[in-house]
């Protein structure tokens, strides 16, 4: 307690760190501020039973820090920028030339990758704009727009978007913490007044203890996430000893750590961007002049309407996005040839190919737990409202794991720059 206090007070009398933070409140009240400028046109009423009956768009509010909620100028979030990202990363897994390009240069390719997601991110919003004003004009929620109108509300979505991804690099930048992780996360912070008044609205004394059973889970839940981002597997790794002169080198024992959760929430991220498609796609083909298509569209919106079908199918494409972000992005083959170049190896395991395959079949195993753990996470919202039968009961899984996880890297942020303070 004694050290939280001490640090609490060194972070706030460092001048420097008193500036990322006053530069960090400051960008994020300009996003709250910029996420209750709705677009005009818009019906609430229908808004508000839209959103209430749509497990889906709910959770895609969630991402865009409560835009879609009001149906603001940042509707959109930094959506198509997290999306730009994800695709820029499997690309340069896949393709041995951007891999080329973008890893072996260090710095530089890194932020060469990074130019490329903000350009892909235009044409991303673009077309994420025109789908949700699509989709919100079939459920009665928008009206019919004229052509110049429907230019022009696609252009301001899509600069909203561009313009919160900036805030976020600003923030990173000069601030303290990842920006974009902030602006979600003050998005899902920003929704809890709300949630607690509508809480106290519906507040019933002879469900007391169904609230402390629900208290009771959210409390283990975030254990659990805690738990869960922080835990690694720890593979013993040893450096061989070289003799050179009258002196001995190596001989050291280390560790290598694999993280139980190597994707973190980027599997969800993409499971709802996939769903999101066939979801738009039928609702706009719904009333279609072709009966058909119409039929087709009818039924796939059925099927994904029902909730415990979406989240069976939600549950297991995060386990499977788990399983492929992770394959992407851990190269067991290049970790091996690293240990082998720097004179190391893995105790009772041959150097190379052996060593390659273990690392595989660790990361497999421990892969399974953290895609697991992943896909309960994300449907445990409707776990939770069958259990209780109480809608602001059900705790949002995924809100839930973006904010600790957020918390958590925040901690570690200010824990570096303190630790640079001190050199």
């Amino acid at each position: 307690m004694n050290t939280f206090i001490e640090k609490m007070k060194t972070t706030f009398t460092d001048p420097i760190m008193r500036k990322r933070i006053g530069f960090t409140l400051g960008a994020l009240v300009m996003f709250r501020l910029l996420a209750a400028i709705p677009i005009p046109g818009i019906n609430a009423v229908s808004l508000a039973k839209f959103l209430a009956g749509n497990q889906l768009i709910g959770l895609f509010n969630i991402f865009s820090g409560g835009g879609i909620s009001n149906f603001s100028i940042v509707m959109l979030g930094v959506g198509p920028y997290i999306t730009a990202s994800i695709i820029m990363q499997l690309l340069t897994m896949m393709s041995p030339q951007l891999k080329s390009l973008f890893q072996e240069e260090g710095e530089r390719g890194r932020l060469k990758l990074s130019q490329y997601s903000r350009l892909l991110a235009v044409p991303l919003a673009l077309i994420q704009s025109l789908g949700f004003i699509k989709l919100l004009q079939s459920q009665n929620v928008l009206g019919s727009l004229s052509f110049a109108a429907m230019v022009t509300n696609i252009i301001v979505i899509s600069a909203g978007s561009i313009l919160l991804m900036w805030i976020g690099e600003l923030i990173s930048e000069f601030g303290i913490g990842n920006g974009v992780s902030l602006i979600i996360f003050a998005g899902i912070i920003a929704r809890l007044p709300t949630t607690v008044v509508q809480f106290f609205n519906t507040f019933d004394s002879t469900q007391i203890p169904v609230y402390i059973i629900a208290l009771a889970v959210g409390l283990i839940v975030i254990l659990a996430v805690v738990y869960v981002t922080e835990a690694e597997r720890s593979v013993p790794v040893t450096y061989a000893k070289q003799v050179r002169g009258n002196k001995i080198y190596g001989g050291v024992s280390t560790y290598l750590p694999l993280r139980l959760n190597q994707a973190g929430v980027i599997p969800i991220i993409f499971a709802l961007s996939i769903l999101l498609f066939p979801r738009v796609i039928a609702n706009f083909l719904v009333n279609s002049s072709h009966a058909v298509v119409a039929h087709i569209a009818t039924i796939v919106s059925a099927i994904l309407a029902n909730g415990w079908i979406y989240n069976s199918i939600y549950f297991i494409f995060v386990v499977i996005f788990t399983y492929f972000y992770t394959a992407v992005t851990f190269d067991p083959k290049m970790i091996s040839e690293n240990l082998q170049k720097g004179g190391a190896f893995i105790p009772g395991i041959r150097p190379g190919e052996p060593t390659m395959l273990y690392l595989g079949k660790v990361v497999t195993r421990i892969t399974l737990v953290g895609a697991l753990f992943l896909g309960a996470v994300a449907v445990l919202p409707l776990i939770m409202q069958s259990a209780t039968g109480n809608t602001t009961l059900a705790i949002g899984g995924t809100a839930l794991l973006i904010v600790v996880s957020v918390i958590l890297d925040l901690v570690k942020r200010v824990d570096a720059q303190l630790s640079m303070r001190e050199y």
